[in-house]
């Protein structure tokens, strides 16, 4: 058989989906790379997991809904791992506790990585024969796993920022020159009845959908994020003494938790995957909490956006540009020249909006154990948009829907303005 041309190989289905799945697979281990067995071991709080346990778990999802289920006769790589590395899955059973995954020295990162090499081995062979709702589940199998190279990142600063050497993961990026950060202008936003979900023309979470209109009232748009200098301007003005610029809850967080500047700031310089830099003011603000974004916008005479508010402006911008994780290396956001007219739609902070994570209308969560994946979140938290410098490249989209509870901000957290008009 004469065999086939470049441009026919990538047009292969199968053979695109088994290139991103190596591919991811691929990041995560890059990703992990420099860490020790200790390092990579280590829980620093209940939020956080140790970075094996996500190289895990992400291999789990794999074994489990598309070796187990659509393999015949395929065996366990070891009885044990399920009970280990099951995150929150009721219908797989009983499993290890999360604020204790910290204990689990063992099985060790080797034998992890040993797991992860047969588990590529037997998807990528059994690809071929996989039934259509295999290759569906390979598909989440590798967003939900680039969802994890994100948390494993963030993860890792948390615990780092937790030892007084304040190491480093990778050594910080050759210094460049930015231009100086332009001013933040407003930008009037649609209006009207306008549709907002996905729009079924290639992946994308349950919680995106169904499709539907919604309504917008005249609005607009800061032209970009909250920088790190307007936010050292909210801390000098008192903006964490004062009571009257926050939610309830919110003020009861400041006070409780002895909060006075997003996290990792110490003085005029903060943590990062590099270890200790300055903080530089032309940066988008990273590290706040919904309540912390909240009472800035309060300060500033703004409020945050609402969700659809950002999804009809960020339609019109490519979800796979600006700063977004394409290899391991030092990740953190940058101050970036850019003259669009709303810049940093895509990558760089996650975005705050003002709006519940609720279902939309018709909404159902899927069938079986996956149905789990998002739908039974749905209370008391509020939704991110934009992605990160920690997303990888290719996961985003402008119907893409993140979601955490007020109080947390170890993810890269940041602000954009909305006003009414």
């Amino acid at each position: 058989m004469a065999s086939r041309t470049d441009a026919q190989n990538r047009s292969d289905p199968i053979e695109s989906l088994a290139s991103r799945f190596t591919a991811t697979r691929h990041l995560s281990l890059d990703l992990v790379a420099p860490l020790s067995d200790a390092d990579a071991s280590a829980q620093s709080m209940p939020d956080a997991s140790p970075a094996k346990w996500h190289l895990a778990h992400t291999t789990w999802f794999f074994e489990t809904f598309v070796l187990r289920d659509h393999v015949p006769d395929y065996c366990l790589f070891d009885e044990r791992y399920p009970f280990l590395f099951n995150s929150y899955y009721e219908a797989e059973g009983p499993r290890h506790a999360r604020p204790h995954r910290g204990l689990l020295t063992r099985p060790a990162l080797d034998e992890i990585r040993i797991w992860r090499a047969h588990v590529d081995a037997a998807v990528c062979a059994a690809l071929p024969a996989l039934p259509p709702a295999g290759h569906k589940l390979v598909e989440l199998g590798i967003q939900h796993e680039q969802q994890h190279q994100e948390l494993l990142l963030t993860d890792i600063k948390h615990l780092f920022a937790q030892n007084p050497l304040g190491p480093a993961v990778w050594e910080p990026p050759i210094a460049s020159e930015v231009a100086q950060f332009s001013a933040m202008k407003w930008v009037k936003g649609g209006e009207g009845v306008v549709p907002v979900g996905h729009r079924d023309d290639g992946f994308a979470f349950d919680c995106e959908g169904p499709r539907h209109p919604a309504l917008l009232a005249p609005h607009a748009l800061a032209s970009r994020p909250v920088s790190n200098g307007e936010w050292q301007e909210f801390i000098a003005d008192g903006g964490y003494r004062t009571p009257s610029l926050w939610l309830s809850d919110g003020w009861a967080w400041v006070q409780g938790e002895a909060i006075d500047a997003p996290a990792y700031w110490d003085g005029d310089r903060q943590f990062t995957l590099s270890g200790w830099q300055a903080i530089g003011p032309a940066a988008p603000v990273t590290h706040v909490s919904f309540f912390e974004a909240d009472a800035f916008a309060s300060w500033a005479g703004a409020r945050l956006p609402t969700e659809f508010e950002w999804e009809a402006a960020a339609a019109a911008f490519d979800p796979h540009g600006g700063q977004q994780l394409d290899v391991a290396g030092p990740v953190h956001p940058a101050a970036v020249a850019d003259d669009a007219v709303l810049q940093q739609m895509f990558g760089s902070v996650w975005e705050w909006t003002g709006s519940a994570y609720r279902p939309y209308p018709g909404f159902r969560a899927a069938p079986g154990a996956v149905g789990e994946y998002n739908g039974k979140f749905m209370s008391g938290q509020f939704v991110l948009r934009g992605g990160s410098c920690a997303t990888p490249r290719g996961h985003l989209r402008a119907s893409y829907r993140n979601f955490f509870y007020p109080h947390q901000r170890w993810q890269f957290t940041g602000v954009r303005l909305a006003k009414d008009l």
